[in-house]
């Protein structure tokens, strides 16, 4: 199959039903045999989606009326990508796009004429996009302008980073091996990668690798996660015969690296409300030979699934808008809307609530979202001490990473190699 129109059938799926890349992708790949084949169609569906609202308005431009089929619109948005941002030749980019439209004969002439002209007129048409801020940083423009409003000093850098490629970091089981003894295995296996100073267990690989390459994988010597990820399980400061809660826990990794960090809990419960996504979490620590006990369960009604034995940790790694993540996943920037945040504030505030009285006096939350704005970071940490006697922060002190903010510490995007993380502490009072 001509793997621009898989490429093409994926976007639509994003475009017209608002479907996850990752997800779109899951289902369309099967049908791609090649490896080098999928990874081209990975690339087209990645790189469109990081520069959509740019291409589109070159692709405007380029025409007389809307393309009201999507699919067409879609394999067009494919056929200037490869042309602006890839390094396939040109002549090819145009024919076997061109060959993609074989099921819509109409579409033949209209691709290969917008495909051609753009050819002619690239340099004009790209400038042109340039004198548009936020189409020359391809966001939507609410996002551009929410995020110079928090950050006004960081803006520039935060958007030109969600456009970048992030790195594949590790995380090394330190309970099983050193940093050092495992950068000499990469070594060996002349993989190229550093350690990361302000976190013990992180290594970032110059180039990413398939993670059966990877010395000690499927043994649980190391796993991929990002590095602000990495930073919860020192932040909860977990203790030989601590209970731990982990809510909103899947993928998992923040609960294998509790358990990694601190081996002699008596028992760590991970939640999360969608059990397929636990699934994902049983999986992470089978490999990784790992115990826990999971529970698929609504973090809004703990009555549902708690045994009532209080926790002395916790860790709320709240739903959020995700936008500190834009680099991982770009189809955030035309899946998340505006309206989004306000529930999702909401939804934040329910759970810290609804969790509080689980935590045991004199225990610690570390609240965590992958989000860069304040409305759901400081501003609700603020509302939630407001609200609650019993609650005090305990300040994030003697770390090098993150900006402090009036509440907790936020990474920006792209600092240190890391994605965009929140982190807040909270102790509740003894009585």
């Amino acid at each position: 199959m001509n793997t621009r129109l898989i490429a093409a059938r994926v976007l639509t799926r994003v475009l017209q039903d608002g479907q996850s890349l990752t997800a779109a992708l899951d289902a369309n790949l099967p049908s791609v045999e090649l490896s080098k084949d999928k990874a081209f169609v990975q690339a087209l569906c990645y790189g469109v989606c990081r520069h959509y609202y740019r291409l589109d308005f070159i692709l405007n431009e380029l025409l007389a009326k809307p393309i009201k089929d999507l699919d067409v619109k879609a394999l067009a948005l494919v056929g200037l990508y490869q042309l602006s941002y890839m390094r396939v030749k040109p002549h090819a980019a145009v024919s076997e796009t061109v060959l993609a439209t074989r099921k819509k004969p109409w579409a033949k002439a209209l691709i290969n004429a917008l495909l051609r002209n753009f050819q002619r007129d690239q340099a004009s048409l790209e400038q042109k996009a340039d004198t548009v801020n936020w189409i020359s940083l391809s966001h939507p423009l609410w996002l551009v302008q929410k995020i110079e409003q928090d950050w006004p000093e960081h803006a520039q850098d935060i958007l030109l980073e969600n456009n970048q490629q992030p790195p594949m970091s590790l995380r090394v089981n330190l309970s099983r091996i050193s940093t050092e003894q495992y950068l000499q295995q990469l070594t060996a296996q002349a993989i190229n990668a550093v350690a990361v100073d302000c976190c013990a267990s992180a290594i970032i690989l110059d180039k990413p690798v398939a993670v059966d390459l990877l010395p000690g994988f499927m043994d649980g010597l190391v796993s991929v996660q990002d590095v602000a990820a990495q930073l919860a399980a020192g932040l909860l400061d977990v203790l030989p015969g601590h209970r731990v809660l982990d809510v909103c826990a899947a993928p998992g990794g923040k609960a294998a690296h509790i358990l990694e960090h601190q081996p002699q809990l008596k028992e760590l419960v991970a939640v999360d409300i969608d059990s397929t996504r636990l699934l994902r979490v049983n999986d992470t620590l089978q490999r990784l030979k790992l115990p826990a006990t999971l529970i698929t369960g609504d973090a809004r009604t703990p009555q549902d699934w708690w045994d009532g034995q209080v926790f002395e940790r916790i860790l709320l790694d709240a739903p959020c808008s995700a936008l500190g993540v834009i680099r991982r996943h770009p189809d955030i920037k035309l899946l998340r809307l505006a309206d989004d945040i306000n529930p999702l504030q909401a939804l934040q505030q329910n759970i810290l609530n609804a969790i509080w009285p689980l935590l045991a006096p004199g225990g610690l939350m570390v609240y965590a979202t992958c989000s860069i704005l304040k409305q759901e970071n400081e501003q609700q940490i603020a509302a939630f001490l407001t609200s609650h006697a019993d609650a005090i922060e305990v300040p994030i002190e003697e770390v090098t990473w993150g900006i402090e903010t009036s509440h907790g510490r936020q990474i920006i995007t792209g600092t240190s190699s890391m994605d965009g993380f929140y982190y807040a502490r909270l102790a509740k009072i003894a009585e």
